[in-house]
């Protein structure tokens, strides 16, 4: 299984972007996490199969999204009230975790995209 991460570009705080992982395959449990320039990756928020359980960072509770198309074998990640302190290279992750609550374990990782949120 390959994953795609898309979405990632400049924004200004305040603004939005809506990152895609496409999945080449079936998966099952399903991360976002990023690394900031200089840090060590985090986690950002995981989603179940059935996209009923869903996690988030605190840092990121109640501005992003996380959301599943298991028909397109797609994730999202609806990021909004981008701040500055969210730039970083976002990276999703999936396996064949199919219990309903995370964390999950990941056999497989995307190559990441960039987002950048100006001041």
């Amino acid at each position: 299984v390959q994953l795609q991460a898309s979405g990632g570009g400049l924004v200004q705080a305040g603004g939005s972007l809506r990152l895609s992982c496409v999945a080449s395959g079936r998966t099952y449990g399903t991360g976002w996490f990023r690394q900031a320039p200089g840090k060590e990756r985090e986690f950002v928020a995981d989603i179940s199969w059935s996209g009923g359980s869903t996690d988030y960072a605190d840092s990121v509770k109640g501005r992003f999204t996380i959301s599943r198309d298991n028909a397109k074998n797609t994730v999202y990640l609806q990021m909004n009230s981008l701040k500055p302190e969210d730039t970083a290279v976002y990276y999703c992750a999936a396996g064949y975790s199919n219990y309903e609550t995370g964390p999950y374990e990941y056999d497989y990782w995307g190559q990441g995209t960039l987002v950048t949120v100006s001041s």
